[in-house]
């Protein structure tokens, strides 16, 4: 049994590339993604068809108002930052699943629902995440203020580990919503596939900020299970 995990960037060409050659190198025969069936539904569709929406209005209902702010948000700005490096967001996600096609590889989208992600991150943000959130916005946007790093590139650990940590100082609910429990759904589903399949070479893609805690928890997970580490 193995289980190699690929950190990304969405945007990156450097993943696009490190993501096929580790894949053909490794020849899994489960590819596991950070998709949900919802969100490879849209990006199977924005490949077609780059205006497609996400989320539209009738969705506030479902996902709540700050859920859908925080997706169109989130969409927007993917968009810009993807058009500066030449890559699509996702595009990593989607090469892993087009080898998956082509070589018979199992493909698991291991992801929260994303509506899920999103109804909890409306009944999570407290007001002062939204003030703390405008504020770094206009300072990203305007006065150019934040971390910087090389779009072009995936982050290094350094940073990424700087990164989660502002994430988690300036907003603690919406590290608690985004990223530390998509990372114990992420970990269990693999930990699932790993007992279900303990021969299979397994390759999973997912973003930077998730890949430590992600192997982590995987190795909690194996250890309490009475088998070997990975």
């Amino acid at each position: 049994m193995k289980l190699t995990i690929i950190g990304t960037s969405h945007i990156s060409p450097e993943s696009l590339k490190h993501v096929e050659e580790t894949i053909r190198e490794k020849k899994p025969t489960i590819i596991a993604v950070e998709l949900d069936k919802k969100r490879l539904a849209a990006l199977l569709q924005k490949k077609y068809n780059p205006h497609t929406k996400n989320f539209s209005l009738k969705d506030i209902k479902r996902i709540g108002l700050k859920g859908w702010l925080f997706a169109q948000i989130g969409s927007w700005v993917e968009k810009k930052l993807g058009n500066k490096v030449g890559v699509s967001p996702g595009t990593e996600m989607l090469k892993a699943i087009e080898i998956a096609q082509q070589t018979g590889a199992k493909i698991a989208l291991i992801d929260q629902d994303i509506e899920i992600t999103l109804k909890k991150f409306s009944n999570a943000l407290s007001w002062k995440e939204k003030w703390t959130f405008a504020k770094d916005l206009i300072n990203g946007l305007i006065f150019k203020k934040g971390i910087k790093f090389d779009l072009a590139k995936v982050p290094s650990h350094k940073i990424i580990n700087k990164l989660i940590k502002e994430v988690k100082t300036k907003y603690p609910n919406v590290y608690c919503v985004l990223i530390k429990e998509r990372n114990e759904v992420m970990a269990k589903k693999l930990a699932h596939i790993l007992l279900n399949h303990p021969d299979a070479e397994i390759v999973a893609v997912v973003g930077a900020g998730h890949e430590k805690e992600i192997n982590l928890l995987v190795k909690k997970i194996y250890k309490e299970h009475n088998i070997q580490p990975l």
